[in-house]
């Protein structure tokens, strides 16, 4: 996972929403590369000690760590902890995001966009600016990865259904190119996965928990993915065989 001529020995990643879905996907596949995991949680440290507890049954270095990526202060101290008990930060996974209940856009009140705006941009930039204070070679760092997560939503604006978190994800993919060449130079790739259809729980906290089987027939492999699948491309854009590829947005959708 480390930067190409890194002299990093043990990668150290940090899974932003890694307690569940992808985001647990990733941790426990980038563990099993031999990674050092910090799997961030909101509230369920049960959920997050669940995914760290299976890191450490197969051998590997994990530890949970709280905080809403909405509260920069919460990002701080998470950031801190992650430095004191892992060493320098070498990947992070920008996981995090909310959605909500099917909505027109005439429907949504100014709290519902501002908790879906500052969880899935904010917080995906403060992460990102924390990162990078630790991996740039400009701030003595030695290199990293970045992987944000967007959506085919981006492309497809979820019309109907949540305008607000699919202009969430657009913001994300032009972060993620505009980042991309802003540290270049510096050591770090970042890039984005855009997943389609994945059968995880976020569907049902946005209120559609059997959108996966009423949507598969707009998918032409005609099924949903699964959050292994989109682990899996995640993993090898932190990784040295994707040591060339940066400001790239990957659709993992089915051909959606």
């Amino acid at each position: 996972m480390n930067a190409p001529n890194s002299s990093v020995v043990s990668p150290i990643v940090l899974v932003t929403g890694g307690s569940r879905g992808i985001g647990a996907a990733v941790a426990l596949l980038a563990a099993s590369k031999g990674c050092a995991v910090a799997v961030n949680y909101h509230g369920n440290l049960a959920a997050a000690e669940a995914v760290v507890g299976q890191i450490r049954a197969q051998g590997g270095k994990a530890i949970s760590v709280q905080a809403d990526v909405a509260v920069e202060a919460q990002v701080l101290a998470m950031f801190a902890r992650v430095d004191a008990e892992l060493g320098r930060l070498t990947a992070l996974v920008n996981n995090a995001g909310v959605v909500d209940m099917p909505a027109r856009v005439d429907a949504m009140s100014v709290a519902r966009l501002t908790r879906m705006f500052n969880t899935n941009v904010l917080g995906s930039f403060v992460c990102a600016r924390e990162a990078v204070l630790r991996m740039s070679t400009k701030h003595g760092g030695q290199g990293g990865a970045i992987v944000n997560l967007s959506s085919a939503a981006a492309r497809l604006g979820s019309p109907g259904q949540y305008v607000d978190y699919a202009a969430s994800k657009g913001a994300i993919d032009s972060f993620t190119v505009g980042l991309a060449k802003e540290v270049a130079a510096e050591g770090i790739r970042v890039n984005a996965v855009r997943p389609g259809i994945i059968d995880t729980e976020i569907h049902a906290s946005g209120g559609l928990p059997d959108r996966v089987a009423q949507t598969v027939g707009m998918v032409p492999m005609q099924r949903g993915g699964s959050a292994h699948e989109v682990a899996q491309a995640i993993v090898w854009l932190l990784s040295n065989e994707a040591s060339y590829t940066t400001g790239a947005v990957l659709d993992v959708t089915g051909g959606r």
